[in-house]
């Protein structure tokens, strides 16, 4: 669809666009992200259950969790036991470039902020539920018994106040970052780079692509693996991307009916 940028939604003279650089490498599992976004944004709990499967309590990304951090137990080489390796990542609305769900959204509950980041104002959602599907990595949710969309906000009134978000600046490894999300990039290529250098080659950097499938993440990462692995869809598009051709299809195939019918109705006169 069209321009999506703060320029475009009206600021005049925005801020640089902030993000967030979430680097796994470094990440402990701590969970210390997910109460600090519970508690800043009075995030309701999800049970605090183990599911079973591993150490983690909340599965995924859900209206009740804007920060859900990942623990993936990894055979090496094949290995059990000793053999095993874990990948910890702190998972978060992507804020993207091209976001489908501005597009389909019927209230203008989502919009984008001054920063670059999408939010959901909750006093305008009305239920519809267009946004969720229209995700391409499933972050929006619906909360049982309230039905309105709910998603990270990227602490919003924290960055009007000139705040850090509350995530990272719980996060005691540095390993969700924040800032100017060209810097973020320039910071996480010097970092892919290292971890290279030191024989990590499966190191590689998701969602940093301005030309990728939803015009790059203002939320990306640093994984360890396949984004697969971490439950990461590898080549995300934006869901809206073919409206603007259908709209027009749908259009001319209109006008082509409109037209046999008055052809029709002008061959029946005497």
């Amino acid at each position: 669809m069209g321009e999506q940028s703060p320029a475009s939604a009206g600021y005049q003279q925005p801020p640089p666009r902030m993000g967030f650089f979430t680097d796994t490498s470094v990440c402990i599992g701590c969970k210390a992200c997910e109460v600090a976004c519970k508690e800043w944004n009075q995030v309701p709990d999800d049970g605090l259950n183990l599911l079973g499967m591993s150490f983690d309590n909340t599965g995924g990304l859900s209206a009740n969790t804007w920060r859900h951090v990942a623990f993936i137990e990894q055979p090496r080489n094949g290995d059990t036991g000793s053999g095993m390796r874990w990948l910890m990542s702190s998972d978060v609305c992507k804020h993207c470039t091209r976001a489908a769900c501005l597009d389909v959204c019927p209230t203008g509950a989502l919009f984008r902020t001054e920063f670059g980041t999408v939010v959901v104002q909750e006093d305008i959602c009305n239920g519809c539920g267009y946004c969720i599907p229209a995700c391409p990595y499933g972050v929006i949710d619906q909360r049982r018994g309230d039905g309105r969309a709910w998603k990270c906000t990227l602490c919003y009134d924290r960055l009007k106040a000139d705040l850090t978000p509350a995530c990272a600046k719980a996060c005691p490894t540095a390993s969700i970052q924040y800032g100017p999300l060209e810097e973020l990039r320039e910071r996480a290529q010097a970092r892919l780079e290292q971890l290279h250098e030191a024989g990590e080659t499966s190191a590689r950097l998701y969602g940093h692509d301005p030309d990728d499938g939803v015009g790059g993440a203002g939320a990306f990462f640093l994984l360890l693996d396949e984004p697969e692995v971490y439950g990461l869809p590898p080549d995300p598009v934006v869901t809206t991307r073919d409206l603007p051709a259908m709209w027009r299809r749908a259009g001319l195939a209109a006008l082509t009916m409109a037209a046999a019918a008055v052809v029709a109705f002008l061959g029946r006169r005497p």
